[in-house]
């Protein structure tokens, strides 16, 4: 047990070893290294002018993937990020990533097929935050979010969902 601890202590990798061989500990080790970062580009939407952002997914021995998003609404860009309601971006931070859900009939055609959630790690007043699809994005006044991560391509949406579930990733940084 005391060598499990100190394991433990050493990183989530070494863990896995704790955890024992096979699948959960090779889903422990990989879920710890892939990494999805989302950055403010200085590119913009064209027809609406909302900032476009960058949804970075790094898996360990796959390519690099980047899928254009938007978070908030174009004229709400400096607002309070922390504000409820603000229709600013996402806060700077850590989140953790949460279950990949199927979107129906009775939810808003404004978030796409797919709802993948989001949590803070950090205190904010932000509430229901997810990744999902914006399909007005850089069409009409509906361009952009209330504050979520919008992909810009359906296409997009489906392939995220795909490569979170399967590479088990947990955790996503918000840097600027």
């Amino acid at each position: 047990m005391a060598r499990c601890l100190s394991l433990l202590l050493s990183g989530l990798t070494a863990a896995a070893a704790c955890v024992g061989s096979g699948a959960k500990a090779q889903e422990l080790a990989l879920s710890s290294e892939v990494r999805l970062t989302f950055e403010r580009t200085n590119r913009q939407l064209q027809r609406t002018g909302d900032p476009i952002w960058d949804l970075r997914v790094e898996i360990p021995g796959e390519p690099v993937r980047h899928f254009e998003a938007v978070s908030g609404r174009a004229d709400r860009q400096s607002a309070n990020r922390h504000q409820l309601g603000s229709e600013a971006p996402l806060p700077q931070g850590t989140y953790t990533i949460g279950k990949i859900e199927p979107l129906g009939r009775q939810d808003p055609k404004e978030l796409g097929p797919i709802w993948i959630g989001i949590e803070p790690l950090f205190p904010t007043g932000r509430r229901v935050l997810g990744i999902h699809l914006d399909p007005s994005a850089g069409i009409n006044w509906n361009s952009g979010t209330g504050g979520c991560i919008g992909l810009i391509r359906r296409a997009d949406m489906l392939s995220l969902a795909e490569l979170v579930q399967r590479s088990h990733a947990q955790t996503l940084v918000v840097n600027n």
